[in-house]
């Protein structure tokens, strides 16, 4: 039994220092690529993030962490062949792309190169074929968020290295091809919450203490399941329904916050919550503090969403299988986490390993989170 509470209490371990990766950003790597196609000719705009192209091709010539527009300018000749080297249409054959301009412009996470695109396709007609290949090869999490004009026709897609190539039809959206967006936007929310670490260290910060009770000082395992579920219910639902109002608001354009206080105001939510757990403040009522930052978290959740841009009549289908996708990925951590925890509630290894352990690797992470977001400082190197 020894072994066995061992192997838990490391799995746990493992799942709390895989946040201590460099992650100190909220948004994971994302390019935003608009084309509009009508008949055979091809406009668009394909802005990618600054941080990517030096990953990939590095810009930072002199070396001092900071990308000059002099720099920039010097690559742009790299720059389009790099990023025209993992783009290709096909439209009754491979459609001829060049890039016009290249432009600098600010999204939520920072610079981004602004690339100019057109070209011309053999057919004016039928399909088309879309394969995207951008940072693949560096980095699994990169994706591409397309949005299509095809012949007056708006289609969205998420473009992940499993889902590279795309096959896009002209003329009405129909019900399939909604269907097939509806699906594609689930897994990315699923994708989302799984590595938006801020969040999970949130989660957790509230799950830990769900299979504990704390009387006179001290914290001892609840007696039955069923009492840490029902905590759990209540935290989950409670995050739940506040992520999903502003997810839902900011996504829709009605609320507009900066992007630098909403990922400050996450990292800080961390903290409190982790705090907490050392310090109880807030005792029996956690799902009101799940609730309150759950609206917060809800503005980080719609960041990529808000990036986009969707047509109205995209995005609510777009938004309802991102938020369904998030709740799935939520309570697939709960259902790892919940009866691990509730086995080894009373053991010493818990209460101060992991409870105790984790809430103090969680709240130096997420400070570490706070300083850097809100002082736009980078104390850890990524």
């Amino acid at each position: 039994m020894k072994s066995l509470h061992l192997f838990f209490i490391r799995a746990l371990a493992t799942a709390l220092l895989l946040c201590t990766l460099p992650a100190m950003a909220h948004k994971a790597s994302d390019s935003y690529l608009a084309l509009d196609i009508k008949g055979s000719a091809v406009s668009g705009q394909w802005d990618i993030a600054l941080r990517d192209i030096d990953f990939a091709l590095g810009l930072d010539g002199d070396g001092n962490g900071e990308i000059t527009w002099g720099e920039l300018r010097a690559r742009h000749d790299d720059i389009t062949a790099w990023a025209l080297g993992r783009l290709a249409l096909q439209r009754g054959g491979t459609c001829a792309l060049q890039v016009d301009d290249h432009q600098v412009d600010s999204h939520t996470d920072g610079a981004y190169a602004v690339l100019q695109i057109s070209g011309r396709c053999p057919a004016s007609t039928g399909d088309l074929i879309l394969d995207y290949r951008l940072l693949f090869e560096l980095d699994a999490l990169h994706r591409g968020l397309l949005r299509l004009n095809l012949d007056s026709t708006t289609q969205t897609a998420v473009l992940a290295p499993e889902r590279q190539t795309q096959t896009f039809s002209a003329g009405a959206v129909s019900h399939l091809t909604r269907l097939a967006q509806f699906g594609q936007y689930l897994r990315e929310g699923v994708w989302h919450i799984w590595i938006g670490f801020d969040h999970i260290l949130f989660l957790l910060s509230l799950l830990l203490p769900a299979v504990l009770v704390h009387e006179a000082g001290r914290w001892r395992g609840v007696a039955r399941f069923g009492e840490a579920l029902r905590e759990v219910l209540w935290v989950v639902t409670a995050f739940t329904a506040a992520h999903s109002i502003t997810l839902s608001l900011a996504a829709l354009g009605v609320v507009e916050l900066p992007s630098r206080l909403v990922e400050s105001a996450i990292a800080a939510s961390v903290v409190l919550a982790a705090a907490n757990n050392l310090k109880p403040l807030v005792e029996r009522r956690r799902w009101m503090v799940a609730f309150g930052f759950g609206l917060i978290h809800g503005f980080g959740f719609a960041s990529v969403l808000v990036e986009l841009g969707l047509p109205p009549e995209t995005l609510v289908l777009s938004l309802l299988g991102f938020n369904l996708g998030v709740e799935v990925g939520q309570l697939a951590i709960v259902a790892a986490f919940l009866p691990v925890a509730y086995v080894l509630r009373d053991s010493r290894l818990y209460r101060r390993g992991v409870f105790v352990g984790g809430s103090l690797i969680t709240l130096a992470i997420a400070l570490v989170w706070l300083i850097e977001r809100a002082f736009d400082l980078k104390l850890i190197s990524t």
